[in-house]
Protein backbone atom coordinates (compact mmCIF):
# COMPACT_ATOMS: atom_id res chain seq x y z
CA UNK A 1 0.00 0.00 0.00
CA UNK A 2 1.54 3.39 -1.13
CA UNK A 3 0.52 4.73 2.36
CA UNK A 4 -1.15 8.44 2.77
CA UNK A 5 0.72 11.31 1.53
CA UNK A 6 -1.23 14.17 3.88
CA UNK A 7 -3.25 12.06 6.28
CA UNK A 8 -2.99 9.35 8.29
CA UNK A 9 -3.97 5.37 8.34
CA UNK A 10 -7.10 4.84 9.76
CA UNK A 11 -7.39 0.69 8.69
CA UNK A 12 -6.14 -0.99 5.39
CA UNK A 13 -6.87 0.77 2.74
CA UNK A 14 -8.29 3.54 4.26
CA UNK A 15 -6.94 7.46 4.75
CA UNK A 16 -7.89 9.81 7.02
CA UNK A 17 -6.87 13.27 5.56
CA UNK A 18 -5.58 16.40 6.59
CA UNK A 19 -7.76 19.21 6.23
CA UNK A 20 -7.53 21.06 2.20
CA UNK A 21 -6.71 17.28 0.97
CA UNK A 22 -8.76 14.84 -0.30
CA UNK A 23 -8.69 11.51 -2.26
CA UNK A 24 -7.82 7.68 -1.06
CA UNK A 25 -4.24 8.75 -0.50
CA UNK A 26 -4.62 12.55 0.57
CA UNK A 27 -3.05 13.26 -2.35
CA UNK A 28 -5.54 15.74 -3.80
CA UNK A 29 -4.90 19.97 -3.26
CA UNK A 30 -8.39 21.02 -2.24
CA UNK A 31 -6.91 24.71 -2.77
CA UNK A 32 -5.04 24.14 -5.90
CA UNK A 33 -6.81 26.98 -7.20
CA UNK A 34 -5.37 29.10 -4.74
CA UNK A 35 -2.20 28.12 -4.22
CA UNK A 36 -1.22 28.16 -8.17
CA UNK A 37 -3.64 28.95 -10.48
CA UNK A 38 -3.47 26.24 -13.60
CA UNK A 39 -6.15 27.89 -15.89
CA UNK A 40 -4.31 29.81 -18.36
CA UNK A 41 -5.41 32.30 -21.12
CA UNK A 42 -7.53 33.85 -18.22
CA UNK A 43 -9.32 30.79 -17.43
CA UNK A 44 -11.68 30.22 -14.44
CA UNK A 45 -10.38 27.40 -12.00
CA UNK A 46 -12.89 25.66 -10.22
CA UNK A 47 -12.81 22.06 -7.82
CA UNK A 48 -14.95 19.74 -8.71
CA UNK A 49 -16.42 16.98 -6.19
CA UNK A 50 -14.09 14.52 -6.54
CA UNK A 51 -11.06 16.40 -5.50
CA UNK A 52 -9.88 17.46 -8.93
CA UNK A 53 -9.45 20.54 -10.71
CA UNK A 54 -11.34 22.04 -14.08
CA UNK A 55 -10.96 25.18 -16.19
CA UNK A 56 -13.76 27.81 -17.12
CA UNK A 57 -12.31 28.91 -20.57
CA UNK A 58 -12.97 31.88 -22.27
CA UNK A 59 -14.72 31.96 -25.57
CA UNK A 60 -12.22 30.85 -28.67
CA UNK A 61 -10.10 29.10 -25.94
CA UNK A 62 -10.31 25.26 -25.04
CA UNK A 63 -8.04 22.16 -23.44
CA UNK A 64 -7.71 21.29 -20.11
CA UNK A 65 -5.84 24.17 -18.72
CA UNK A 66 -7.46 26.52 -21.68
CA UNK A 67 -3.83 26.53 -23.17
CA UNK A 68 -5.35 25.95 -26.55
CA UNK A 69 -6.92 28.46 -29.01
CA UNK A 70 -9.77 27.97 -31.63
CA UNK A 71 -7.19 29.08 -34.62
CA UNK A 72 -7.46 28.58 -37.88
CA UNK A 73 -7.11 24.93 -37.87
CA UNK A 74 -10.42 24.60 -36.39
CA UNK A 75 -11.95 27.45 -38.21
CA UNK A 76 -11.22 25.51 -41.08
CA UNK A 77 -12.17 22.06 -39.70
CA UNK A 78 -8.82 20.30 -39.75
CA UNK A 79 -8.19 20.21 -43.61
CA UNK A 80 -4.76 18.41 -44.03
CA UNK A 81 -5.64 15.48 -45.81
CA UNK A 82 -3.57 12.13 -46.13
CA UNK A 83 -2.57 11.75 -42.72
CA UNK A 84 -1.35 15.39 -42.51
CA UNK A 85 -0.83 17.68 -39.22
CA UNK A 86 -2.48 20.62 -38.91
CA UNK A 87 0.20 23.32 -37.65
CA UNK A 88 -1.48 26.68 -36.18
CA UNK A 89 0.92 27.83 -33.11
CA UNK A 90 -2.19 26.42 -30.96
CA UNK A 91 -4.75 28.75 -32.40
CA UNK A 92 -2.25 31.71 -32.36
CA UNK A 93 -0.99 31.98 -36.01
CA UNK A 94 -3.09 33.94 -38.56
CA UNK A 95 -2.91 30.81 -40.73
CA UNK A 96 -2.54 27.09 -41.02
CA UNK A 97 -0.02 25.11 -42.35
CA UNK A 98 0.06 21.11 -42.91
CA UNK A 99 2.97 18.84 -41.86
CA UNK A 100 2.86 16.21 -44.21
CA UNK A 101 3.54 11.97 -44.33
CA UNK A 102 6.17 11.07 -46.16
CA UNK A 103 5.50 10.43 -49.81
CA UNK A 104 2.81 13.60 -49.77
CA UNK A 105 3.27 17.20 -51.16
CA UNK A 106 1.12 20.06 -51.09
CA UNK A 107 -0.60 22.82 -49.58
CA UNK A 108 -3.21 20.49 -48.05
CA UNK A 109 -0.91 16.97 -48.45
CA UNK A 110 -3.23 16.51 -51.26
CA UNK A 111 -0.52 15.16 -54.03
CA UNK A 112 1.09 11.94 -53.84
CA UNK A 113 4.92 12.27 -54.81
CA UNK A 114 5.72 10.20 -57.91
CA UNK A 115 8.41 8.11 -56.89
CA UNK A 116 8.70 6.84 -60.31
CA UNK A 117 9.89 10.11 -61.69
CA UNK A 118 13.28 9.37 -61.42
CA UNK A 119 13.19 6.35 -63.70
CA UNK A 120 15.01 3.77 -61.09
CA UNK A 121 14.15 0.57 -62.65
CA UNK A 122 16.35 -0.37 -65.53
CA UNK A 123 16.26 -2.72 -68.49
CA UNK A 124 12.99 -1.31 -69.41
CA UNK A 125 11.35 -2.72 -66.43
CA UNK A 126 8.03 -0.96 -65.74
CA UNK A 127 7.72 1.35 -62.48
CA UNK A 128 4.66 1.38 -60.05
CA UNK A 129 4.67 4.07 -57.65
CA UNK A 130 3.15 4.11 -54.45
CA UNK A 131 2.78 5.60 -51.09
CA UNK A 132 6.67 6.66 -50.21
CA UNK A 133 7.78 3.38 -52.33
CA UNK A 134 7.74 1.99 -55.58
CA UNK A 135 8.12 -2.02 -57.15
CA UNK A 136 9.19 -2.33 -60.44
CA UNK A 137 7.62 -5.14 -63.08
CA UNK A 138 10.79 -6.84 -64.68
CA UNK A 139 10.92 -8.10 -68.18
CA UNK A 140 11.72 -11.66 -69.10
CA UNK A 141 14.74 -12.52 -68.05
CA UNK A 142 15.52 -10.04 -65.29
CA UNK A 143 14.97 -9.58 -61.82
CA UNK A 144 15.84 -7.67 -58.56
CA UNK A 145 14.71 -4.80 -57.06
CA UNK A 146 15.72 -2.60 -59.78
CA UNK A 147 15.79 -5.24 -62.62
CA UNK A 148 19.05 -5.03 -62.99
CA UNK A 149 20.15 -8.80 -62.44
CA UNK A 150 20.62 -10.87 -65.75
CA UNK A 151 19.16 -14.35 -64.89
CA UNK A 152 21.18 -17.61 -65.92
CA UNK A 153 19.70 -19.54 -68.54
CA UNK A 154 22.83 -21.94 -68.22
CA UNK A 155 21.93 -23.23 -64.85
CA UNK A 156 19.45 -26.25 -66.26
CA UNK A 157 22.51 -26.86 -68.00
CA UNK A 158 20.40 -27.07 -71.17
CA UNK A 159 23.17 -27.34 -73.80
CA UNK A 160 23.35 -31.22 -74.06
CA UNK A 161 26.21 -33.80 -75.58
CA UNK A 162 29.64 -31.75 -74.54
CA UNK A 163 27.55 -28.21 -75.82
CA UNK A 164 28.70 -24.84 -74.18
CA UNK A 165 25.80 -22.66 -72.87
CA UNK A 166 26.41 -19.13 -73.04
CA UNK A 167 23.59 -16.65 -71.33
CA UNK A 168 21.70 -14.45 -72.77
CA UNK A 169 19.24 -11.99 -72.17
CA UNK A 170 16.38 -14.34 -71.44
CA UNK A 171 17.81 -17.17 -73.85
CA UNK A 172 20.83 -18.85 -74.14
CA UNK A 173 22.96 -20.31 -76.95
CA UNK A 174 24.88 -23.15 -77.04
CA UNK A 175 28.11 -24.13 -78.82
CA UNK A 176 27.76 -27.44 -80.01
CA UNK A 177 30.59 -29.83 -80.70
CA UNK A 178 31.68 -31.61 -83.59
CA UNK A 179 29.07 -33.82 -84.82
CA UNK A 180 26.00 -31.94 -83.29
CA UNK A 181 23.45 -29.84 -84.00
CA UNK A 182 19.85 -27.65 -82.95
CA UNK A 183 19.08 -25.27 -80.24
CA UNK A 184 20.35 -27.26 -76.97
CA UNK A 185 22.86 -29.37 -79.15
CA UNK A 186 20.41 -32.09 -79.44
CA UNK A 187 20.16 -33.17 -82.91
CA UNK A 188 23.19 -35.49 -84.28
CA UNK A 189 24.52 -34.90 -87.74
CA UNK A 190 24.39 -37.96 -89.29
CA UNK A 191 27.90 -38.99 -92.09
CA UNK A 192 26.99 -39.13 -95.31
CA UNK A 193 27.25 -42.69 -96.78
CA UNK A 194 26.32 -43.75 -100.04
CA UNK A 195 26.40 -47.58 -100.90
CA UNK A 196 26.91 -48.39 -105.15
CA UNK A 197 26.19 -51.40 -106.85
CA UNK A 198 28.27 -51.84 -110.13
CA UNK A 199 27.36 -54.70 -112.60
CA UNK A 200 29.85 -56.46 -114.28
CA UNK A 201 29.99 -59.31 -116.69
CA UNK A 202 28.57 -62.40 -114.73
CA UNK A 203 30.71 -64.55 -116.56
CA UNK A 204 33.67 -64.45 -113.84
CA UNK A 205 32.96 -66.31 -110.80
CA UNK A 206 36.46 -65.67 -109.58
CA UNK A 207 35.71 -62.78 -106.15
CA UNK A 208 38.04 -59.77 -107.03
CA UNK A 209 39.78 -57.97 -104.53
CA UNK A 210 39.05 -54.25 -105.63
CA UNK A 211 40.54 -50.87 -104.08
CA UNK A 212 38.24 -48.20 -103.41
CA UNK A 213 39.15 -44.70 -101.89
CA UNK A 214 37.30 -42.31 -99.67
CA UNK A 215 36.96 -39.08 -100.79
CA UNK A 216 39.21 -36.04 -100.04
CA UNK A 217 41.59 -38.57 -97.34
CA UNK A 218 43.55 -40.43 -100.16
CA UNK A 219 43.05 -43.42 -98.35
CA UNK A 220 42.64 -46.31 -100.11
CA UNK A 221 41.29 -49.58 -98.65
CA UNK A 222 40.34 -52.81 -100.37
CA UNK A 223 36.89 -54.13 -101.39
CA UNK A 224 35.58 -57.80 -102.26
CA UNK A 225 33.04 -58.62 -104.54
CA UNK A 226 30.22 -60.21 -102.84
CA UNK A 227 29.41 -62.39 -105.58
CA UNK A 228 29.93 -62.91 -109.51
CA UNK A 229 29.26 -60.20 -111.44
CA UNK A 230 29.25 -57.08 -108.58
CA UNK A 231 31.02 -55.46 -106.71
CA UNK A 232 30.46 -52.71 -103.97
CA UNK A 233 32.25 -49.37 -103.37
CA UNK A 234 31.51 -48.03 -99.96
CA UNK A 235 32.38 -44.30 -99.95
CA UNK A 236 32.86 -43.23 -95.99
CA UNK A 237 32.99 -39.77 -96.25
CA UNK A 238 32.01 -37.01 -99.34
CA UNK A 239 34.07 -33.86 -99.14
CA UNK A 240 33.17 -31.52 -102.47
CA UNK A 241 35.95 -30.10 -104.74
CA UNK A 242 34.71 -26.30 -103.21
CA UNK A 243 35.95 -27.21 -99.87
CA UNK A 244 38.79 -27.75 -100.37
CA UNK A 245 39.58 -25.35 -103.40
CA UNK A 246 38.30 -21.73 -104.50
CA UNK A 247 35.10 -20.64 -104.76
CA UNK A 248 33.72 -18.74 -107.74
CA UNK A 249 34.06 -15.65 -106.16
CA UNK A 250 37.30 -16.47 -104.41
CA UNK A 251 38.72 -17.44 -107.83
CA UNK A 252 37.14 -13.77 -109.21
CA UNK A 253 39.08 -12.07 -106.77
CA UNK A 254 42.12 -13.72 -107.07
CA UNK A 255 42.01 -13.40 -111.22
CA UNK A 256 41.68 -9.22 -110.29
CA UNK A 257 44.26 -8.72 -108.27
CA UNK A 258 46.50 -10.73 -110.30
CA UNK A 259 45.79 -8.23 -113.73
CA UNK A 260 45.90 -5.28 -111.38
CA UNK A 261 49.70 -6.50 -110.14
CA UNK A 262 50.63 -6.96 -113.77
CA UNK A 263 49.65 -3.62 -114.96
CA UNK A 264 51.12 -1.78 -112.18
CA UNK A 265 54.52 -3.79 -112.66
CA UNK A 266 54.36 -2.72 -116.27
CA UNK A 267 53.88 0.62 -116.12
CA UNK A 268 56.68 0.86 -113.24
CA UNK A 269 59.01 -0.85 -116.00
CA UNK A 270 57.91 2.02 -118.97
CA UNK A 271 58.67 4.74 -116.70
CA UNK A 272 61.62 3.64 -115.24
CA UNK A 273 63.24 3.28 -119.17
CA UNK A 274 61.62 6.35 -120.22
CA UNK A 275 63.30 8.16 -117.90
CA UNK A 276 66.90 6.55 -118.64
CA UNK A 277 66.81 7.13 -122.64
CA UNK A 278 65.24 11.35 -121.05
CA UNK A 279 68.53 11.69 -119.36
CA UNK A 280 70.94 10.26 -122.06
CA UNK A 281 69.79 12.15 -124.98
CA UNK A 282 72.04 11.91 -127.97
CA UNK A 283 75.74 11.89 -128.07
CA UNK A 284 77.69 14.85 -129.10
CA UNK A 285 80.85 15.58 -130.95
CA UNK A 286 83.82 17.81 -130.32
CA UNK A 287 85.79 20.19 -132.49
CA UNK A 288 89.11 21.91 -131.79
CA UNK A 289 90.05 25.75 -132.69
CA UNK A 290 92.78 26.74 -135.50
CA UNK A 291 96.29 26.72 -134.59
CA UNK A 292 96.79 30.76 -135.13
CA UNK A 293 94.80 30.97 -132.19
CA UNK A 294 96.30 31.90 -128.69
CA UNK A 295 93.50 30.31 -127.22
CA UNK A 296 92.61 26.59 -127.64
CA UNK A 297 89.88 25.57 -127.42
CA UNK A 298 87.70 22.32 -127.28
CA UNK A 299 83.68 22.56 -128.36
CA UNK A 300 81.26 19.35 -127.77
CA UNK A 301 78.32 20.12 -130.33
CA UNK A 302 75.05 18.14 -128.70
CA UNK A 303 75.83 18.90 -125.55
CA UNK A 304 74.45 21.20 -122.50
CA UNK A 305 76.20 24.50 -122.59
CA UNK A 306 77.74 24.14 -119.03
CA UNK A 307 79.32 20.89 -120.39
CA UNK A 308 81.17 22.49 -122.80
CA UNK A 309 85.65 22.70 -122.23
CA UNK A 310 87.52 25.53 -123.18
CA UNK A 311 91.35 25.36 -122.56
CA UNK A 312 93.35 28.82 -122.46
CA UNK A 313 96.46 28.39 -123.66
Amino acid sequence: MPGCVHGVCHQPWQCMCESGWAGNFCDRDLHLCEHSDPCQNGGECVITAEGEYACNCPELFHGKNCELKRGPCEAEGFPCQNGGTCQDENGFADAFTCRCLAGYIGRLCETDVDDCLMRPCANGATCIDGVNRFSCECPYGFQGRFCTVNINDCVGQPCQNGGRCFDRVGDYECYCAEGFTGKSCEISIPRSTWDYQVGTSARDPTPQTLPTRTVGTSRWSPVSVDKAGHFKISVKEVVTQREHGLSELQLIIVIVFGVITGLVVLLTVGLVFWYRLRGTGQPGWCSNSSADTKTHYQQCHGTAPENRKTTEL
